[in-house]
Order: C-alpha cells, then structure tokens, then sequence
C-alpha cells in the first residue's frame, strides 16, 4: 500500500484502500476488543474506524445494539453486506462519518476506537475526545493504538510510539469521572496482509465512566 502524503484527504485515501479490496473480512474480531469487552453486560455499543464490519458484527453477535461508523463508504457497503450474511443486519447498523467533524449521539456502553490510526488528514485526539463523551455512566471506553512497528507497516522504521499513559493524558479527561480498567501495553502475535506473523505491541486504555 502506497503512504499518503501529509496534506492528502484521508477520506479519499480509505475511499480508495476499500474499494480495492475484493476478497472477503477475515471476520475476526480484535482481541482486544474480546478480551475486554466479552465479559461486559450488552447494550448499546459504539464501533469507530469499522473498516468492513468485523468488530461490530460479533458484538451483534453477543447482543449488543452495534453501530459501525467509518470515513469510508466503501467499507460502510462491504461491512453491511457482511452483517446480512451473518445474521445480525438488525443489531449490527453502519454509518458513514468523517470523526473529524462528527460522531454518531446518544450514550453507549461501549465506545471502542480500535487502531484508529489514519494518514492524511485526521485528527485523532480530537476524535477520542468527543468519543469519550458519548459514553454512558457505567460504561466502557476502550482504545487501542499501535505501541511498535510490524514488518509490514507503511509507518516510518524509526517511528516512536507514545504509551498508553502518554495517550491517555492527551485526551485530558477529568480523572474523577473514570475508572481505570486497565492502563498499558498488551503483547500479541499479529498477521500481515502477506500471511506473515509478527510480535507486536499494543498500547490500551480500559476506563469505565463513573458519572
């Protein structure tokens, strides 16, 4: 996959990343988010980056009410074709949003950005902010960033990645109205687009919302 450059629209780019995409998801969810999120009780639940659906389709599947959002309209199409094969289409439902400008309202029990890392133009932090505000009492906010580089990375080899607490003082939430569930690094075997496997790093946060 060819790198953007810095200024291109990062909606054109996955625009164009999932309409070359022909053959099927792999259908697995992130284990991040299985791990974190297979013992919580099903409500409302927040997918931001969906990409073709994986994530949204299997907490559809654990009983969640799942809403998929991407800048992408492509993966939109894909990932809700993926949720009427599988089933779910009912509690599985997908939007287009830019979270540079907007984020679906309401309060979820989850809200979960999982690598949501974009080149171009995007401003993450930002992004996260108005994710955490969507949250409802009671419920969980769950990131998960790229904590090192795999082979197969289009990012730069001397790249540093912040830490998950470097992460979590960005976003400046007001400590008093969150618990951490868990603050770190998380190690896994990661598979490349090529089928090769690789060791990487994880960086999480875990906070439930307190008010």
């Amino acid at each position: 996959m060819t790198m953007p450059q810095a200024h291109e629209d990062a909606a054109q780019f996955w625009e164009g990343h999932y309409a070359k995409l022909t053959k099927p998801s792999g259908g697995r969810p992130s284990a991040i988010l299985v791990r974190f999120a297979g013992s919580l009780v099903p409500g409302r639940a927040l997918d931001l980056g969906c990409a073709r659906g994986d994530d949204t389709i299997w907490l559809a599947r654990q009983g969640w009410a799942a809403t998929g959002v991407d800048v992408a309209q492509s993966a939109i199409d894909a990932a809700q074709k993926a949720a009427e094969h599988a089933g779910v289409a009912e509690r599985a439902i997908f939007a287009r949003h830019d979270l540079n400008v907007s984020i679906p309202d309401g309060a979820f029990g989850l809200v979960s950005a999982m690598f949501l890392h974009s080149p171009g133009k995007f401003d993450r932090v930002s992004a996260l902010r108005r994710a955490a505000n969507v949250v409802a009492p009671g419920g969980m906010l769950l990131i998960a960033a790229h904590g090192s580089r795999a082979p197969w990375s289009w990012a730069d080899a001397d790249t540093v990645y912040p830490t998950a607490e470097e992460e979590l003082a960005d976003l400046e939430l007001n400590q008093s109205d969150w618990r951490e569930v868990f603050i770190g690094p998380i190690e896994r075997v990661a598979n490349g687009p090529g089928g090769q496997t690789a060791t990487v790093i994880d960086t999480v946060i875990a906070l439930e919302r307190q008010t």
